[in-house]
């Protein structure tokens, strides 16, 4: 998956200044950060509503173009897909990777201990075997 993410991200990187008007890349660049969110925003709402109403084909569509958007505004802001993986293991060796970090710094573990055993994915495993 992340070889996936990588190379769209490239190919953003790559169109980013190509015309506007055959490049849908070159034209969310050109209208800037602002729509670029607005994107974003719109397909995850979209990934939401169809997920609600149980249309799995449409879910997977979305999500993709969630991933498009989610890029393009990577790119923007100078994040690459490699600064993201770095947050998402530095996450997972404080809380497990089944884990969202905490929107207080309070609850916030201050630093991970040298080789801490990792709590077991018990939530995904269940998700998982109910799809069965």
């Amino acid at each position: 998956m992340s070889d996936s993410l990588e190379r769209l991200y490239q190919a953003v990187i790559a169109a980013k200044d190509l015309n506007p008007a055959t490049s849908r890349t070159a034209r969310l660049f050109q209208r800037g950060p602002a729509k670029m969110a607005k994107k974003l925003a719109e397909e995850a709402i979209e990934v939401v509503i169809d997920a609600v109403n149980g249309k799995t084909e449409a879910v997977v569509r979305e999500s993709a173009d969630l991933l498009y958007n989610l890029t393009v505004l990577w790119a923007s802001a100078g994040v690459s897909p490699a600064d993201v993986w770095r947050e998402m293991e530095r996450r997972e060796h404080l809380l497990g990777i089944a884990e969202k970090l905490p929107k207080s710094a309070m609850k916030m573990p201050k630093a991970a201990p040298p080789r801490a055993p990792r709590r077991p994915i018990v939530a995904l495993a269940a998700r998982a075997r109910k799809r069965h």
